[in-house]
């Protein structure tokens, strides 16, 4: 089943804050309009990203998906337009066995890049990223994969 949900409260604590009402407070991605293909995912947290700067994300997020679906994320086209922001790695993809990874819940991450000459400054509920599912092929003659995914870190 294609869903959002909140990483637990005690991966939220290890990963963000100890802190019950930001975790009850923050919202699942969702989009803004019929039209639109992109879930928005909002900052948990004010924070500012100085020019020539990088910053790792937590978005409390995980996603589950089905077989054959993996979730780009994308940063949001005025944040490329209007301050010059890039997320690092350009397209996260988030595959589908990264849902609840052992080693994180399977949290979702970003990283963004200033590479404007002014401030990036997020306040708290801001959308700061989009994700995307989307459907994948493989190729026909592959051959069977036995490996799972068993967990992921966070480099800081």
């Amino acid at each position: 089943m294609r869903k959002f949900k909140k990483i637990s409260f005690e991966q939220f604590k290890k990963d963000i804050a100890d802190d019950k009402e930001l975790y009850e407070s923050y919202n699942l991605p969702k989009r803004s309009t019929k039209g639109s293909a992109g879930y928005d995912f909002e900052s948990l947290e004010d924070f500012t990203i100085e020019p020539g700067k990088n910053r790792m994300i937590p978005t409390g997020i995980k996603a589950s998906m089905n077989e054959g679906e993996t979730l780009l994320m994308i940063e949001r086209s005025s944040q490329g337009f209007k301050y010059n922001m890039r997320m690092c790695n350009q397209v996260g993809v988030i595959d589908k066995d990264y849902y609840n990874s052992e080693k994180n819940e399977g949290h979702i991450w970003i990283k963004l890049y200033n590479e404007g000459d002014k401030e990036y400054v997020v306040k708290r509920g801001d959308k700061i990223v989009q994700g995307i599912f989307i459907n994948f092929l493989t190729v026909d003659d592959e051959n069977e994969i036995e490996s799972e995914r068993t967990g992921w870190t966070v480099l800081k």
